[in-house]
């Protein structure tokens, strides 16, 4: 997969003077099914999260507090896409190696994954990564 076809997308925002609303539809706003929902907080200073790809799951991060940086890379290319608007969100398709880093104070991650947890759908290995890209 290459990394042109990850992007930002900026989600509906409905303003109202008591808080605003955005919203995450499937098929509407993210283009796959929603089969898991999980939130990455409390990440200390200098961690880093993912540090690996997916064989078949698609993803969609949203920041929903705070800010991170989500590093992305096809085995050709690399891309830094920072995240720090609840607003809008990243989506990521199969095949791209991620890793989450810079994370703010109290911030919160959502992720919205296309696939059930499957330990074997898990790519850990760059190098082997990198030799089934190309």
């Amino acid at each position: 997969m290459e990394l042109s076809n990850a992007k930002v997308v900026n989600l509906p925002k409905i303003l109202d003077a008591r808080g605003n609303l955005s919203v995450i539809e499937e098929k509407k706003q993210i283009p796959f099914e929603i089969q898991r929902t999980y939130w990455i907080y409390d990440v200390p200073g200098g961690e880093v999260r993912g540090g690996h790809a997916y064989r078949e799951n698609e993803e969609f991060i949203v920041a929903l507090s705070g800010s991170f940086d989500v590093v992305l890379d096809d085995g050709r290319e690399r891309k830094i896409f920072s995240l720090n608007r609840s607003y809008y969100g990243l989506y990521i398709p199969k095949g791209i190696w991620r890793q989450m880093i810079n994370f703010s104070t109290n911030s919160v991650a959502l992720v919205l994954a296309s696939t059930k947890f499957d330990l074997s759908d898990y790519i850990y290995n760059y190098t082997l990564f990198k030799d089934q890209a190309i």
